[in-house]
């Protein structure tokens, strides 16, 4: 069942961001840190459901929150959705580490010698106040206040010295905004394996402070043993970006990894046929499996609207029904808003040859926003971000201008963009 605090709809996600953006300022930054409890309303927006599944996007949110404040009153909240951008553009260039992390994962799976601690981590029954309460809320509504997941997963790795990558498998099973990088990339930055020297380390006084006093559970660990090695993965260049002849008759394939296509794909795209994704096997746990379902029928309608052209539920990704229903639909090319990494991008990286061989190529469209800003997620946040603010400070200026949200990214050539890449 969907939780009730997400409806799943674009129209949803824009009324939530609308009613946020007037606090995206100081009342974010001065609350931001505090976890009030499941059935308060506290200063962060939960937009990530949205986020995550590209109902609206970076651009969006960035946009309104800018249409409302200037950069520096509301700098807090930007720097947490250009977060989001930077684990995408990390992780792309490092693709090791998704892999590494799934084989540990399986590995302590199959070996970890006490099966018993981590059911009974699951289940919230430690006996570790806050620690019990958060795992129990996270099954019951898929969603955790940021810092409830840093220091869940502060008290797994230190506490209860259960493995890193098993936590954050639970998370991907729960989350309603399971998210391959953020989640995968964060669990490792609390274990110390993320950044040479840092780590995170839970206290009860600082539980205490930003939860108003709910919690301040006792016998937390005090010290923290380093990662010995800290192996940095190798970087590989981000993945050309792919050319599409917009002109080509397209079957349109919607997936989990952006459910907006409309902002991707111009109306002048020439779109035979769409089929949209909502098969339960690109993603993980039942809260995610049935946003995503509800999703997805929104996304039918909106699509169906901009496109005018048939459009069909895919149960799952078979290969053998997209190039029937390609080729039904006189469609000499698919085409896809681009799929970062995870299990949406394992799977059309399997079919992908597939479909080139049958004469209907897998064509893969990255938003200008991504082409822009991952390739500088080469370090650090803190250097990403210089190259970004910048940016930010051109388009929507001191005071901000409204009226650049709807032209950022439309049409125009920016940043050195890949010129054989079409944008709209």
């Amino acid at each position: 069942m969907i939780p009730e605090s997400f409806p799943a709809t674009r129209a949803a996600a824009l009324a939530r961001l609308t009613h946020f953006a007037p606090r995206a300022g100081q009342a974010y930054a001065s609350g931001r840190n505090t976890d009030p409890g499941p059935d308060q309303v506290g200063a962060v927006s939960k937009l990530s459901p949205y986020l995550r599944y590209r109902l609206i996007t970076e651009q969006d949110v960035i946009g309104a929150t800018l249409g409302r404040h200037s950069l520096p009153a509301a700098e807090k909240y930007v720097q947490e959705v250009l977060w989001r951008t930077y684990w995408k553009g990390w992780l792309e260039m490092r693709p090791s580490v998704w892999t590494q992390f799934q084989q540990e994962r399986d590995h302590q799976r199959d070996s970890f010698p006490n099966a018993r601690a981590i059911r009974s981590a699951e289940a919230g029954e430690t006996g570790i106040e806050g620690f019990d309460d958060w795992a129990r809320e996270l099954v019951e509504t898929g969603y955790l206040h940021n810092h409830a997941r840093m220091w869940f997963a502060s008290i797994w790795i230190f506490t209860l010295r259960l493995p890193w990558a098993l936590g954050a498998d639970f998370f991907l099973r729960h989350l309603v905004d399971a998210d391959a990088a953020s989640n995968t990339l964060s669990w490792r930055w609390v274990a110390g394996l993320q950044t040479a020297g840092k780590m995170y380390l839970a206290t009860s006084e600082n539980i205490a402070r930003f939860t108003n006093g709910r919690f301040a559970p006792k016998g937390l660990a005090t010290t923290a043993t380093m990662p010995a090695d800290i192996v940095s993965p190798e970087i590989r260049p981000l993945p050309q970006a792919t050319f599409f002849d917009a002109h080509k008759p397209a079957y349109l394939l919607v997936t989990p990894e952006d459910l907006h296509p409309e902002s991707v794909f111009g109306a002048s795209t020439k779109i035979n046929s769409t089929g949209v994704l909502r098969g339960r096997e690109t993603l993980w746990g039942n809260n995610a499996s049935a946003f995503v379902e509800a999703a997805t029928e929104d996304a039918i309608e909106r699509v169906g609207k901009a496109f005018k052209c048939p459009t069909t539920v895919l149960g799952n990704l078979d290969t053998a029904a997209l190039i029937a229903q390609a080729r039904a639909a006189g469609a000499e090319q698919i085409i896809t808003p681009y799929t970062p990494i995870g299990p949406v991008a394992d799977a059309l990286t399997r079919i992908a040859p597939i479909l080139a061989a049958e004469g209907v190529p897998l064509v893969q469209i990255r938003r200008a926003w991504d082409e822009n800003f991952w390739p500088h997620a080469t370090k650090g946040f803190f250097p990403f971000k210089e190259h970004i603010i910048p940016f930010l400070i051109m388009f929507y200026g001191f005071p901000t201008i409204h009226s650049h949200i709807n032209n950022l990214f439309r049409n125009i050539d920016i940043c050195n963009m890949n010129s054989r890449t079409r944008f709209v």
